[in-house]
């Protein structure tokens, strides 16, 4: 199987202590603390952080199992008896998935190359023929590389139902591959910094800023305190030798001189020599004075810079006090805020069964309500529909009774008709017969 090696630079650099320049003589105690640069919890205690760390050690565990697939698919006679046939025979497809792509890849590492040194052939028919081929092969590559993927996360479900297999798996780490090592390295940097950065409270992350900040401004500043002194030194002292090799040339040229008249007068030459040894003893008394009074401002300005530290680490305590305290509130009040959430939480989970409760009640009576509002509607219709059979009846017993009533004024009006035309031939009858 093939690993791409991955060179992780360091996440985080801090100051090199080592690199710092001290004064001429070290005090005999620290000239600061590093408890600040230390985080003040040794162990996680959130539930996100322990998911985090808990995530990156899986992380880390699969890539070991990853990249010891390639040794075991070397070494699989030794090992088919302990991992299992599912395991070994996923191992081998993995492998041979993985040579089919790194087949694949060579091949086309080889053809674009070739297509880069016949680059001027480009026109070619050719040439666009092998660049199309190319490219066909180029697109074959996600799929096998999403077997390939498909493939590993087989292997890994497998490896890490068996923790058995795992553990003999991971007792072949002398098979892995420099790379491979070189990245679980980096990882497991990687791990150390991120444990140490949850471990680190914003408030610490500040502090340590602002320490690393006031420790390098105040080496700084230092520092340039012992640049200006060397450099004042190596003047004087730069002074000191012309003075002296100027006065050697004067004592070399004055014996020259002495040595050309020592026969005209050697009372003479003691004297002048006598004066000579003299101002240069004066002048190396001189010199060495202003040593001395170089090395005391040296020591005034060492006196300084320890009170300065002196009181720079009253004022670190004094914030340090401060900051426990306002930790301590800060922890009383997220005590306090937990204890009254709880209740909160108690009288929710109350309010929470009731409403339930309550809920299902209303559910029930809704139920209820639906049956009895569809009877209401069923009864309604039933009532609508028998008053309107009233309705007609009473419109057809209304239309019966005029129309009887009609009939009936009809017939009492033929009644009389008849009655009257019966009276009318009776009285021309009487009529008739008295005229005869």
């Amino acid at each position: 199987m093939a690993l791409d090696s991955v060179a992780l630079a360091p996440l985080y650099q801090g100051p090199n202590i080592n690199r710092i320049r001290l004064l001429a003589e070290a005090p005999k105690k620290p000239a600061f603390s590093l408890k600040s640069l230390v985080p003040s919890k040794s162990k996680l205690t959130t539930i996100e952080t322990k998911r985090i760390m808990f995530v990156l050690d899986e992380t880390i565990h699969k890539v070991e199992l990853v990249t010891l697939l390639s040794s075991v698919a070397s070494t699989s006679e030794g090992l088919e008896g302990m991992l299992g046939d599912d395991i070994m025979k996923a191992v081998r497809e993995h492998e041979d998935l993985s040579q089919v792509l790194l087949d694949k890849f060579s091949y086309l590492q080889d053809e674009e190359r070739r297509l880069r040194a016949e680059e001027e052939f480009k026109d070619e028919g050719w040439f666009r023929d092998r660049l199309l081929c190319v490219q066909q092969h180029k697109s074959h590559l996600p799929p096998l590389m999403q077997q390939v993927r498909e493939s590993t996360k087989n292997l890994l479900r497998l490896l890490l139902s068996n923790p058995q297999a795992a553990r003999l798996l991971q007792m072949e780490s002398l098979g892995r591959s420099a790379e491979a090592q070189s990245f679980i390295d980096s990882l497991l940097e990687l791990r150390g910094f991120l444990f140490e950065k949850l471990l680190t409270s914003p408030m610490e992350a500040r502090d340590k800023a602002h320490f690393l900040q006031d420790l390098t401004r105040r080496n700084k500043r230092n520092q340039e305190v012992i640049d200006a002194l060397e450099q004042e030194l190596a003047a004087s002292s730069k002074n000191r030798h012309a003075k002296a090799q100027k006065e050697n040339f004067v004592i070399q040229e004055l014996k020259n001189h002495l040595h050309q008249v020592l026969r005209f007068s050697e009372k003479s030459l003691l004297r002048t020599k006598h004066e000579s040894e003299k101002q240069q003893k004066a002048d190396f008394q001189a010199s060495q004075a202003r040593v001395a009074k170089i090395r005391q401002e040296t020591l005034q300005l060492q006196s300084q810079f320890h009170n300065l530290l002196v009181e720079n680490r009253e004022a670190e305590q004094a914030l340090r006090k401060k900051k426990y305290k306002v930790e301590t509130e800060i922890e009383n009040w997220i005590q306090k805020y937990d204890t009254e959430m709880s209740e909160k939480q108690d009288e929710y989970e109350e309010l929470d069964i009731i409403h339930r409760e309550e809920k299902a009640q209303l559910e029930e009576l809704k139920y209820r309500h639906s049956a009895l509002v569809e009877e209401f509607s069923q009864i309604r219709e039933e009532r609508e529909i028998n008053s309107k059979k009233n309705w007609e009846a009473e419109q057809e017993m209304l239309h019966m009774v005029r129309a009887a009533t009609l009939i009936q004024a009809v017939w009492k009006g033929y009644l009389v008709r008849s009655m009257l035309r019966s009276k009318k031939k009776r009285g021309k009858g009487r009529a008739k017969a008295k005229g005869k």
